[in-house]
């Protein structure tokens, strides 16, 4: 008899979602990865409306896992480990709202996985100060334009604000 693994969706917002999609692509277990933009009703939404305001999204990183492969929860922790969530609407030196730090869940589990993760990290106390991430329904995931998708393949030395923190790790 033969087991067919249904592959699971997680998008996260964490700042630029150059470096974060150029990060989640390496992790064991992730199919696919495509930067976009969610949080906005806006369907039409592109670049230039998200960078002067004129939509609420926030950039985001649609991850496309196995789930016998890695873990939503893995998944999560590794975002937390690769932008600052403890920042309102800024990674580095990216400010604004389209940079905060948010995980669009979209199922009931990964709501339950995400709390409990994130109530542990707050007990931890390994991050520099409380948690800014919000954590939300997952409204539609709009993908963005063909020049900022793989950006960091095709540009290796390109802008990113992301990196492993090696500290910040839950024991």
């Amino acid at each position: 008899m033969t087991t067919t693994t249904v592959n699971e969706t997680a998008i996260l917002a964490g700042g630029c979602f150059w470096g974060m999609e150029d990060l989640f692509r390496q992790q064991p277990g992730v199919l696919s990865t495509q930067v976009g933009y969610c949080g906005d009703s806006e369907a039409t939404a592109t670049y230039a409306h998200v960078k002067t305001g004129r939509t609420q999204h926030a950039e985001a990183v649609q991850v496309v896992f196995n789930p016998s492969q890695t873990s939503y929860d893995a998944l999560l922790r590794f975002f937390f480990q690769i932008h600052n969530p403890c920042t309102p609407n800024q990674q580095g030196n990216d400010v604004g709202p389209q940079y905060r730090s948010v995980i669009f869940y979209t199922t009931p589990q990964q709501q339950a996985v995400a709390q409990a993760l994130m109530a542990r990290m707050e007990a931890a106390r390994l991050w520099p100060a409380p948690l800014a991430t919000q954590l939300l329904p997952a409204p539609p995931f709009y993908p963005a334009e063909a020049e900022h998708q793989a950006y960091l393949q095709r540009f290796p030395h390109g802008y990113t604000c992301h990196w492993v923190r090696p500290n910040w790790v839950l024991p």
